[in-house]
């Protein structure tokens, strides 16, 4: 008897601790957010800032809540009670700040749009971005002004996103035998962090990318510091590189220029 009822004690201990088991998803749920991150990691790998509409800035706001997009061919304002588009302006420049105001005018609407690189936060988010965006409008010809106030950013062109080889340098054809037989410069973009990595002919290097439209400039660049033979091409790449202030692609090729030259660099792009 004492046996039995030993043995059905030992029963109810395994059931018992089975079905605390099952009730337990620590080991299932530590499995499955490891695959999670793995996933997401995988996924920032993409470009995240491709616009499928074509707008190139971008600006939110809340109390109340509207937003803004700048395209090629119009501004688009979005309320809570209405949706305005007009055709756009050339930006008023400042001349002693990052600050661009666009003054349209309609049949319909007076509106003012001004974007000043001033970091801006976002009240009920706390999203950081780098633009401070005031947006003022009015019907034509009377009416109540109204002000919003808000966060933007530039959308980086999706093309930069990818892995460009030196191809030319101030109109010359450059080789690895411009480089002491070392591989010539070369650099993967990343639009979704804005910042650059790769070799520049002697050493590795990263920086930051400023993007504005149709300003493309390259920042903070830092590189190790190892020394070869005929480093002259490395530092005159470095200089032209940080010197570019625009760019264009075409043909799966990276050109870059600044005020006073022309194809200051050219990348070419490789899969």
């Amino acid at each position: 008897m004492k046996r039995a009822l030993f043995l059905a004690g030992i029963f109810l201990i395994f059931l018992n601790c089975a079905e605390k088991k099952k009730q337990d998803p620590t080991e299932a749920s530590e499995e499955i957010s490891a695959d999670t991150v793995q996933i997401e990691e995988k996924r920032t790998m993409e470009p995240l800032a491709v616009q499928p509409d074509g707008s190139y800035f971008k600006a939110t706001g809340t109390e109340p809540f509207w937003g803004l997009k700048i395209y090629g061919d119009k501004v688009q304002l979005q309320t809570m009670e209405d949706t305005i588009t007009t055709p756009p302006s050339e930006a008023i420049k400042a001349q002693d700040a990052n600050i661009k105001m666009f003054r349209i005018k309609t049949e319909a609407t007076e509106m003012d749009v001004i974007i000043s690189h001033k970091e801006c936060t976002n009240a009920m988010s706390g999203a950081v971005s780098p633009y401070t965006v005031t947006v003022s409008y009015k019907s034509t010809g009377g009416g109540e002004i109204r002000v919003l106030e808000g966060c933007g950013s530039y959308i980086t062109d999706y093309r930069l996103h990818d892995i460009w080889v030196l191809e030319e340098m101030k109109g010359t054809s450059v080789s690895k035998d411009d480089f002491s037989g070392r591989d010539v410069p070369n650099m993967e973009v990343n639009i979704n962090d804005n910042r650059f990595s790769g070799f520049s002919g002697c050493n590795r290097m990263t920086g930051s990318l400023f993007y504005e439209n149709d300003v493309l400039r390259f920042t903070q660049v830092a590189s190790t510091r190892m020394a070869c033979p005929g480093m002259e091409k490395e530092s005159e790449f470095l200089m032209a590189l940080q010197s570019a202030t625009s760019y264009k692609i075409e043909n799966n090729r990276l050109y870059l220029s600044n005020g006073s030259k022309e194809n200051l660099l050219v990348f070419k792009k490789i899969d």
